[in-house]
């Protein structure tokens, strides 16, 4: 199966999941700083937001690059993540409106907890398609490792948020967005050499 109609449609979500994203910061009424206090902790949250969801475009175009074809397995796999993205934009709107309360930046925590998860799904049924242990394998592995560090990240964020400070936890997604800014090579230097 053709996988570019799966990466079209993917391209396309993500693309709308940051258009909603943006509509959240509002125009302020003016240019007092009275008036635009209230609209940082928005935009703040926005910008971690918008770095998640780059991160997850940037690797999810790499992993399917690594997918020999297209199964049903891998289609279900990759609308599973897609439904967890899509639910970024309600939670960034909500961490930012509530000024990174306790319970928001939680939700945040699970949320991204289950986007990591889905990734990490789809990453291993485009795995499966490969018949053999191959150097592309071998750096989605490595790239496993990364994953496992950000799962333990989001779920220790939840009762950091909830019991020590949101801020904390918050501190801890800025991590792991800093660790996936920095793109593994395993990947292309791998596509490069088969």
């Amino acid at each position: 199966m053709n996988k570019s109609r799966l990466e079209t449609f993917s391209d396309g979500v993500f693309a709308i999941i940051i258009t909603i994203m943006v509509l959240e910061l509002k125009i302020p009424e003016s240019t007092e700083f009275t008036v635009i206090k209230p609209l940082i902790p928005v935009f703040i949250s926005y910008v971690l937001s918008f770095l998640f969801v780059g991160i997850y475009w940037n690797n999810h175009h790499h992993l399917m690059h690594t997918a020999k074809k297209v199964n049903a397995s891998i289609m279900w796999a990759n609308m599973h993540l897609l439904f967890w993205l899509s639910l970024v934009p309600f939670c960034n709107g909500w961490m930012g409106r509530t000024n990174f309360d306790k319970v928001t930046v939680a939700t945040y925590g699970v949320l991204l907890l289950f986007c990591g998860i889905a990734y990490t799904l789809l990453s291993k049924a485009i795995t499966k398609t490969h018949s053999e242990k191959t150097n592309l394998t071998m750096a989605l592995e490595k790239g496993n490792i990364k994953g496992r560090i950000s799962l333990f990240f989001y779920g220790i964020s939840v009762p950091v948020a909830l019991y020590v400070h949101p801020l904390v936890a918050a501190a801890f997604y800025a991590i792991v967005a800093i660790m996936w800014l920095i793109p593994s090579k395993a990947i292309e230097k791998a596509l490069d050499g088969e």
